[in-house]
């Protein structure tokens, strides 16, 4: 999250987007917006919505960064990335 969290300009979208990517990464289910808040322990699904609605964020740059991110911590030159199926 420190990677993208100079991305959110507002404090209140970098904490949705924390909550959301740490309910992406869990184990939950499924991953709508209420599963998502509840994993992160919010009553309901609203900063989650808003953070995917309206609040404004270089969706790029943050997919740039996490590439990024990928490519040090899981990156070799024998690796390859398999697609879930």
């Amino acid at each position: 999250m420190a990677r993208i969290a100079g991305r959110f300009g507002r404090i209140e979208p970098r904490a949705s987007a924390r909550a959301y990517l740490l309910g992406l990464l869990s184990k939950a289910e499924r991953k709508n917006c209420w599963q998502l808040a509840e994993q992160a322990g919010l009553a309901r699904p609203g900063p989650i919505q808003r953070l995917l609605r309206y609040a404004r964020w270089d969706a790029d740059a943050v997919r740039d960064d996490v590439r990024a991110y990928a490519v040090e911590h899981l990156g070799a030159d024998a690796a390859v990335l398999m697609p879930r199926c």
